[in-house]
């Protein structure tokens, strides 16, 4: 029984952990007056792919932050629950790089991303497909839930998007979530029987 509550304990910890650095993160980038915002990404600059990483940790504002923390801290939560926290480690690392480096090379000149939403959106696209390669009934359903909540996020992930939101970051971040669903899947691919052969 303590074994059975050890492992959302862990991942709760882990993802209030992650919250905390955020906010903390943007508590120096404001007392500094902007110091940290350097660290975001602007594309196409070879001296830029070193923030790739770091950009998904930093937000321009506590009103940009505010709108990331609950859906990583739900979706990150139920992502960290199923697949164990090592596997989801791997599988934000995944989505971070895909979602950087998409914004790397495809963002409009001049422009500076930073932000957890193309993780965001990376999670949410690795819950929603993640039952249905692991052939598991209960991570369908979370998966569809997580559709029903959070399904309209997905126009956030459109070219037509305006303002300063960063489809970019969105949809790359949503390639990478299903790819890491793909390439880190617990259950091998499904296979066609071997052929006897005469030797």
């Amino acid at each position: 029984m303590r074994q059975g509550r050890a492992k959302p304990a862990a991942c709760l910890v882990l993802m209030l952990g992650w919250v905390a650095l955020l906010w903390l993160l943007e508590g120096v980038d404001v007392v500094t007056g902007g110091a940290l915002d350097t660290f975001g990404i602007e594309p196409r600059e070879p001296s830029e792919l070193v923030d790739v990483v770091p950009a998904a940790f930093l937000h321009f504002g506590f009103g940009h932050l505010a709108a990331n923390t609950l859906p990583l801290l739900l979706l990150g939560f139920l992502a960290a629950l199923r697949s164990g926290i090592r596997r989801f480690l791997a599988v934000v690392l995944l989505i971070t790089l895909a979602s950087g480096l998409g914004v790397w090379l495809t963002a409009a000149p001049g422009s500076n991303t930073a932000g957890a939403s193309g993780i965001i959106f990376g999670l949410f696209g690795y819950l929603l497909v993640r039952g249905f390669i692991e052939r598991s009934l209960l991570d369908i359903a979370i998966g569809l839930a997580v559709g029903v909540v959070y399904g309209s996020i997905l126009w956030g992930a459109l070219p037509m998007t305006a303002g300063q939101v960063s489809w970019q970051a969105h949809l790359f971040g949503l390639l990478g979530g299903i790819t890491a669903a793909f390439t880190l899947r617990t259950r091998p691919a499904l296979s066609s029987p071997a052929l006897p052969t005469n030797i």
